[in-house]
């Protein structure tokens, strides 16, 4: 079977992806993992996931569906004019009617 191995650096750092061991179970697999990312004290901590159960996720909405989460999604000068025609003050505000 084969296994991916992360490791952590340091205390409070992310995991990062650190390779592959393969082995016939997973106390063979957690020896491995040991021997190959872990004698030199590089890693204060390790994960050992049986690539056949981790998922990938490759398919994402289209940015255009999510303006909502961005920033820039929305104007506020058409934001500001429907609250002014909401408030009835559009006509006060500088420009007049011409925002946006």
């Amino acid at each position: 079977m084969i296994y991916e191995v992360f490791r952590q650096e340091r205390k409070g750092q992310p995991f990062q992806h650190a390779g592959t061991v393969t082995a016939p179970d997973e106390a063979f697999a957690e020896i491995y993992a040991r021997e190959q990312y872990g004698r030199r004290q590089e890693s204060v901590a390790l994960w050992l996931v049986r690539r056949d159960a981790l998922t990938e996720i490759d398919e994402f909405p289209d940015e255009f569906d999510l303006k909502y989460r961005r920033v820039d999604g929305y104007s506020i000068k058409a934001r500001l004019r429907e609250a002014r025609e909401r408030a009835g003050t559009l006509e006060m505000a500088p420009g007049g009617g011409d925002v946006g």
